[in-house]
């Protein structure tokens, strides 16, 4: 469907019935995790898998620090949500800081350990700032680091995927052009940057398919747990905020339990509309947070069924 279909088809998807009623729960979703730096924030992360368990989620990955700072709490978690939650697990690896034989070691662990699933990317710069460039000896970005896991094992790997442009990239087109082939070079899915505007994602659905992209593209989703840290967020990655959603946080900063049913409200909306125009998959940026991405997954009608698909 062209964009302007797809945003009539939409709207007229989500006026036909009132908010939520009736959906199916004909969704697949999966969520995203941190590796906790204390026991405290550990056993919030275990909370939060055992809360989002009974959803039946398709995997959880777990996030890997800049220059693998973090792989040895990533690995932990990853076997850990996998052999004690039950929940296919995925774990991010990325170019930054290794050679090809430290990255290809730490996947051949993996594989051992019965992960088969990696969530590849390039990865920033170690410093948090600055350009990005290749180790010596190391996989120079993510279609390459895609082509060596492939050749370690048959994984089943997720890629990033902008639809706002990634910012390193010189335009829409290049990224079109680099997401192609990564799944050229095996990817099995792309998930997306988080966005807030759903039109955006249908316009960058649409340009993938036209370029030929035939693999699944899942939108990622954020809820909002502070409207500074996701300021701070967008700033990096570069998505837009829309003007009103700084409003609608303002005042909020000392009221927790009101910033999260507003934050509730507008992630929900924002699923909503993408449903409406023909999403399925769904993966949410947790932040080790259970709770709205519960409630969200329960407003598009999934209920715990008890185990995972």
């Amino acid at each position: 469907m062209s964009p302007t279909l797809n945003q009539m088809h939409e709207a007229r998807t989500a006026l036909d019935s009132p908010l939520f009623e009736g959906l199916p729960g004909d969704i697949d979703v999966s969520f995203e995790f941190f590796p906790p730096k204390t026991d405290k924030m550990g056993e919030t992360l275990w909370q939060s898998v055992e809360t989002l368990k009974p959803l039946g989620p398709r995997f959880a990955s777990v996030t890997y620090g800049a220059g693998g700072s973090t792989r040895t709490r990533t690995h932990e978690q990853v076997v850990r949500i996998q052999n004690e939650a039950g929940i296919p697990a995925a774990a991010h690896l990325t170019c930054v800081a290794a050679t090809r034989e430290e990255v290809n070691e730490v996947a051949r662990h993996y594989w051992e350990e019965g992960i088969r699933h990696i969530v590849a990317l390039r990865g920033d710069a170690p410093d948090g700032g600055g350009a990005y460039s290749p180790h010596p000896g190391g996989y120079a970005n993510a279609v390459e680091l895609i082509a060596g896991l492939k050749d370690i094992a048959d994984f089943e790997i997720s890629v990033a995927a902008y639809p706002e442009v990634h910012p390193d990239s010189p335009d829409a087109q290049a990224d079109i052009e680099n997401l192609k082939a990564k799944f050229d070079a095996g990817a099995t899915r792309a998930i997306t940057q988080f966005f807030f505007d759903p039109q955006c994602f249908f316009e960058f659905r649409d340009k993938a398919a036209a370029a030929g992209i035939k693999g699944e593209i899942v939108p990622g989703i954020m809820p909002v747990m502070s409207f500074a840290a996701v300021q701070r967020m967008s700033g990096l990655c570069g998505t837009a905020i829309p003007n009103w959603m700084e409003g609608l946080f303002d005042g909020l900063d000392e009221r927790p339990a009101a910033r999260q049913l507003v934050s509730a409200t507008i992630t929900a909306e924002l699923c909503r509309r993408l449903y409406a125009g023909g999403v399925r998959q769904f993966h949410f940026y947790t932040l080790n947070r259970a709770e709205l991405s519960y409630a969200i997954c329960h407003m598009l009608g999934m209920r715990p069924t008890g185990g995972v698909k």
